[in-house]
């Protein structure tokens, strides 16, 4: 995660350069456009990978009803609303709604890991 993350904060124009011509200057708003995606999807690489691995550590224990709720709360509740209120209300446009949708990806990272902790700090298998 960190390291395809640093790959697209630290080498956007080379991966840009893989599907357009980033020389020719009809390309410009695009390019500008991938080199802000590509930092949001850096940072939701590691927010990706940090809920995927805590819910899988969690489903292994068979704890899957709270983080299903935690799942819905920052996706739907979260993540959505942001999305909305980022690229139409404050007027960001693409990069707000991603920019929501890391937010909300963001908080489910942050639930998961939490119950993870707070279930080894107690010592109990599974909380429900």
């Amino acid at each position: 995660m960190a390291l395809t993350a640093l790959l697209m904060i630290l080498a956007p124009l080379q991966l840009i350069r893989a599907f357009i011509d980033i020389h020719n200057p009809a390309n410009a708003e695009v390019i500008g456009l991938a080199i802000s995606f590509l930092a949001l999807a850096a940072l939701f690489q590691i927010f990706d990978g940090a809920q995927a691995v805590a819910s899988g550590m969690l489903r292994g224990l068979h704890d899957t009803t709270i983080p299903m709720v935690y799942a819905a709360i920052a996706y739907w509740g979260i993540g959505l609303p942001l999305s909305v209120a980022f690229a139409f209300w404050l007027g960001m446009q693409g990069v707000g709604i991603w920019l929501g949708l890391l937010s909300g990806l963001a908080a489910a990272s942050v639930l998961l890991l939490g119950r993870w902790l707070r279930r080894e700090k107690l010592g109990i298998e599974i909380i429900r």
